[in-house]
């Protein structure tokens, strides 16, 4: 063998050790330069020779003009890892985007669809000289020669495309969700929905028994949707809450805050951050650098610790048909301002192909002006039984901007019950059905709401001195896939952000919460609880994340999950995460899992109450700290069967498990 050949054996040894992803070796890296005179001498071991003579194998140096290592045309390589089923994930989405469509909120639209459609520069990072002010030894390398590839999802779109093994997607079912087809439209989106005195009455009733309905002389605004298009006859417009098209979207500041993506793709931060006694910070990638900054949002590492969002609200700027706009002014103190997204069971379509089913992008934009109170109400329903036979599956694409000013006061309630009742009693095996009687797994598997989907993304921004976010989000809806997200980024002094959280999964479910808080600004604070019940054979995955930069000193944070295993079937995979740069902070977090207590349900029992009695006394006893802090206006009487505490003990008592537990006696086992 040539002296030649057995040193390319070696590298190319060598270099299979490495990840592929990062270190592929094209032919070009093969390039040696086989010399008897150099200034750059390599003596490679080759064994005794013929005639005992010793060769001097050297490899030429980058710039030399023998051995030069070529750069290969990155873009070749650029979907080189698309597996199949990534090739379908980015075909789902695009035949939702219909980017030859027209679009409808104007320039809202056109840089959503700009950010899309422009694919990420494959370029190495620069070599930055030791004492630069960006310089830091974390820095990706790779081997000379070797193609440079986009981070996964970003192969094809310019913002991350959902992905089955992505991080943002993990335990999600997203082999369900891309198999799914939501390519059909809402007939006339983006034009306000006229109904008839009979419907107007019809409807009406409905959002009362959904609890979705707040009477004009007690709220500021009522802002109704039914499949995405605005309801005049349903609505009460007012001075702070009203209705936008595309062609009212021309204020500079408004267009500002639609045009934000989440995830960090929108890198100037929504207010200047105060940095020692007159610097300011303003890049979301350059916070804590430079050994801890994010960097790109379309690096790799980037990409790992973000929801997976930013493709959704951009999907939703460039097909949404019209913003529920709330604005409040400076020094003013509004009552309750609601927003009712719903449903019909067609999802306003007449007709769709068989297995079609219909994409409906609610969006809200929120502004809290300085020394300002808001008490905000999200609720989204179904008007009708979205199990019919003529049932459309959807999938809801929603998106809530919210920005608070200095001093402001924001109350935020969000209510998701859409998707019908899930099945009761599908937790039971084979040796618990009855011959001849369909099983409760067969049922829920036939469910048309098992094929919807709902997504709500929620950023809010508190953008002043002591202005103050609190939001209540409950799930407790019978989609078969259901992800919120919801983003709280505290960027001035003594700002403050809370966040309480219930979900309830059954059935089939696959039920996600994602949520983010973000210290940038000194002496912010942050508290949250989360909670879900999880039974049947439905699995829910939350994910909470507190990040505290180095500038956000004096930073005091607490999070707690808690989670219930109703049934031996359910799954729950329960993330908290807690990343701190700064060094004076007082944070928290934990997790705990459990099923119902065996001790609880024993003192009940033994003071005459019947084991479902006890066990839904525990479970709302679980529910009502959280359900306590929705908002009253829309909390209902306690006698009043359509009231928020009697909707929740229904779903409550529709999930209360059949029968004795497998493993009894530990009232923390998790079987």
């Amino acid at each position: 063998m040539k002296i030649n050949e057995k040193l390319i054996a070696i590298l190319v040894s060598l270099s299979s050790l490495k990840e592929s992803s990062a270190f592929s070796t094209p032919s070009s890296l093969c390039q040696v330069c086989h010399r008897q005179e150099t200034s750059l001498r390599v003596s490679v071991g080759l064994g005794p020779e013929a005639e005992g003579k010793k060769d001097q194998v050297t490899l030429a140096v980058e710039g030399e003009e023998e051995g030069h290592i070529a750069e290969p045309d990155h873009e070749l390589f650029r979907e080189s890892r698309l597996t199949a089923f990534d090739r379908a994930c980015d075909d789902w989405y695009g035949r939702i985007l219909k980017q030859e469509q027209p679009s409808l909120l104007g320039k809202v639209s056109e840089e959503a669809l700009h950010r899309i459609l422009t694919l990420p520069k494959l370029e190495q990072e620069p070599n930055l000289p030791l004492g630069h002010e960006d310089w830091t030894p974390y820095r990706e390398d790779r081997l000379p020669g070797s193609p440079i590839l986009p981070a996964y999802g970003l192969e094809q779109y310019g913002l991350p495309i959902v992905r089955r093994n992505a991080e943002a997607w993990r335990q999600f079912d997203v082999t369900g969700l891309v198999g799914t087809d939501y390519s059909v439209s809402v007939a006339d989106t983006g034009m306000d929905l006229t109904l008839d005195d009979s419907m107007i009455q019809k409807y009406t009733t409905a959002l009362k028994e959904n609890g979705a309905w707040i009477d004009d002389d007690e709220c500021s605004g009522r802002l109704v949707y039914i499949n995405g298009r605005f309801v005049p006859s349903l609505s009460r417009v007012s001075n702070v809450a009203n209705n936008l098209k595309g062609e009212d979207i021309t204020d500079d500041e408004v267009l500002e805050c639609m045009n934000r993506l989440t995830d960090g793709f929108t890198d100037k931060l929504a207010a200047d951050v105060p940095s020692g006694d007159s610097d300011f910070l303003t890049s979301m990638k350059k916070l804590s650098g430079p050994n801890h900054n994010v960097g790109e949002p379309t690096s790799q590492f980037a990409v790992n610790n973000q929801q997976g969002t930013a493709s959704f609200v951009a999907l939703n700027s460039v097909r949404a048909g019209s913003v529920a706009f709330v604005n409040i002014p400076d020094d003013h103190a509004s009552g309750p301002v609601l927003i009712v997204n719903a449903f019909t069971a067609q999802g306003g379509v007449e007709k769709v192909e068989k297995e079609q089913g219909v994409a409906i992008h609610p969006r809200c934009l929120v502004k809290a002006g300085k020394n300002s109170e808001l008490r905000l109400v999200q609720t989204s329903i179904d008007l009708d039984d979205c199990n019919s036979d003529n049932a459309v599956a959807k999938f809801v694409n929603g998106v809530t901007q919210i920005y608070v000013g200095e001093g402001a006061q924001v109350k935020h309630s969000y209510l998701e019950e859409c998707g019908g009742m899930v099945t009761s009693g599908v937790e039971q095996g084979t040796e618990d059905e009855v011959e001849g009687v369909e099983s409760a797994r067969v049922t829920e598997s036939k469910r048309k709401a098992l094929k919807n989907t709902f997504f709500e993304m929620i950023d809010a921004h508190v953008t002043g001195d002591k202005g103050s976010y609190d939001a209540t989000v409950m799930d407790f809806g019978g989609n078969g896939r259901c992800r919120i997200g919801l983003s709280a980024t505290l960027l001035r002094p003594e700002s403050h952000a809370g966040v309480k959280g219930f979900t309830l999964s059954g059935g089939a479910q696959r039920t996600d919460m994602r949520t983010n808080i973000h210290h940038i600004a000194q002496g912010t604070t942050s508290s949250q609880s989360q909670k879900n019940m999880v039974g049947g054979r439905a699995t829910n995955t939350f994910k909470g994340r507190i990040r505290v930069e180095q500038s956000a000193q004096q930073t005091d944070s607490a999070q707690i999950a808690r989670t219930i295993l109703m049934s031996d079937k359910a799954r729950v995979h329960s993330i908290p995460s807690l990343e701190i740069i700064a060094d004076d902070v007082q944070c928290t977090h934990g997790a705990t899992v459990s099923d119902l207590s065996e001790e609880e349900l024993f003192y009940l029992r033994s003071r005459g109450v019947d084991r479902t009695t006890a066990r839904n006394l525990l479970m709302y006893g679980f529910v009502d700290e959280i359900s306590s802090e929705i908002d009253a206006a829309v909390q209902g009487e306690k006698d009043d069967p359509f009231s928020l505490r009697n909707r929740v003990i229904k779903r409550l008592q529709n999930m209360v498990p059949k029968g004795e537990k497998v493993l009894v006696g530990d009232e923390f086992q998790s079987v």
